[in-house]
């Protein structure tokens, strides 16, 4: 039973360090945990809100107060009564109330608020494809992870099945070497390279770890997590949506949408600058009620009429407003040009080192196929004496490397063409995921 218990146990632990996640899978939760999103998200909801609150200047103020004060020893001289000689005493006055509601409508202010709203709006827009832009290099970044990861644990399972390979030539060779059949210097050479082939090992598990914490810090994964990246988890992809120029990368980017919107909010900033010189123009309207004791009484005080202002230092004051307004602008325009050349560079790039890892992976494969051919014959001649340890050795290196190489080639083709989605802007589109 205590067996049967530590069983368990090695496998429940087995279990909780080896974790197997899709791609998609690992998208989504990188989207939903991912502190550069969150990020993103709050940028878009303080825009959503900054827009919602300039909206607010288009509607009518509405404002009440009221007070009241008490008055001790107030000296009241009322001169509605100087000509009457009657020897009436005066009212004794201790208290005032006022209650005051106003109302005030803007009718024209130069086009300012309407101009705010659009910048605001173009703000909001642009954070918005900021925000998208965030999820695209995210999902990338989880991508080359996914793909090193992959690369990682191809390269570690070969050089493993390889060294066994290495340690049993050791064995043989010790026989050989203790029969005559070969010389000292032949088992010191293969033994040799089952050292060499360790160092890869420690290496490639080196990298597989930091690979590792790398991708679980960025899913926020128990530290303990140990992912292994399944073949089918990671090489599934379609072909059909390949782009063979930069016109999808000048529509769906969404660093350039944003620089797009930001080029719109400038142009919107020059106009409200530009409002300084137009006067404000408002509805006014009110209601008050005053209430002095044994004095006055004032109820239904209604009241209404147009207000306006000019702010006539503002008209020479502008000026600077407006050149600095215009030179925003210009700096949006000259940011999008730029970016645009960048993105046509990037997606070419992009495009050849795709076709670049095409081309190379049926190199290997047909490089794996002589490398194997080549060990095989190279083992019969030595096992027949006819080629010596350095031959052996050698073909044997060179038919690692060329398994290595075989397998690696297919994450690399994937890499390269999430690379070029990410390009073109097309990369969120290609998971199969539901809107988050």
């Amino acid at each position: 039973m205590l067996f049967g218990i530590f069983l368990i146990g090695i496998s429940s632990i087995e279990a909780q360090e080896k974790t197997s996640l899709t791609l998609d899978d690992a998208v989504r939760i990188a989207w939903e945990k991912s502190d550069e999103v969150t990020l993103a998200n709050t940028k878009v909801n303080t825009k959503k809100y900054e827009l919602r609150s300039t909206k607010n200047n288009q509607y009518p103020d509405l404002k009440a107060s009221g007070q009241y004060q008490r008055l001790a020893g107030a000296d009241v001289n009322l001169k509605i009564n100087q000509d009457n000689s009657s020897g009436s005493s005066v009212p004794n006055v201790d208290q005032l109330m006022l209650g005051q509601l106003t109302a005030s409508l803007p009718i024209f202010s130069g086009f300012k608020i309407q101009n705010s709203i659009k910048l605001s709006e173009n703000l909001y827009q642009a954070e918005i494809a900021n925000s998208l832009k965030t999820k695209e290099d995210i999902a990338l970044r989880v991508v080359n992870y996914y793909a090193d990861l992959y690369k990682a644990q191809k390269t570690i399972e070969l050089l493993d099945e390889d060294q066994k390979q290495a340690k049993q030539r050791v064995t043989d060779f010790i026989e050989l070497e203790k029969n005559g059949i070969i010389p000292r210097n032949d088992l010191l050479k293969s033994q040799l390279l089952v050292s060499k082939i360790q160092l890869s090992i420690d290496e490639a598990n080196k990298n597989l770890n930091i690979l590792n914490y790398y991708l679980i810090t960025l899913l926020k994964l128990d530290p303990a997590t140990k992912l292994y990246v399944r073949e089918s988890d990671f090489i599934n992809f379609k072909t059909d949506n390949i782009p063979s120029n930069e016109q999808p990368a000048l529509e769906n980017r969404k660093d350039l949408e944003a620089l797009r919107y930001q080029e719109k909010a400038s142009e919107s900033n020059i106009q409200m600058a530009k409002s300084a010189y137009y006067p404000s123009i408002s509805l006014l309207g009110g209601y008050a009620a005053v209430d002095v004791r044994n004095i006055l009484t004032v109820q239904n005080a209604m009241n209404f009429g147009v207000g306006i202002s000019y702010d006539l230092s503002g008209i020479l004051k502008k000026g600077a407003d407006i050149k600095q307004a215009q030179s925003k602008a210009d700096e949006a325009k000259s940011s999008q040009e730029i970016l645009t050349n960048y993105i046509k560079v990037e997606v070419q790039k992009a495009i050849e080192d795709y076709n670049l890892a095409l081309k190379q992976s049926s190199v290997y494969d047909l490089a794996l196929e002589q490398a194997s051919e080549n060990y095989r014959i190279l083992k019969d001649k030595f096992d027949n004496g006819l080629a010596d340890t350095n031959d052996l050795l050698e073909a044997d290196v060179e038919h690692l490397s060329a398994k290595v190489n075989t397998a690696t080639s297919k994450a690399d083709i994937i890499q390269r063409y999430y690379e070029m989605l990410s390009a073109t802007g097309q990369l969120s589109q290609s998971f199969n995921l539901t809107k988050i």
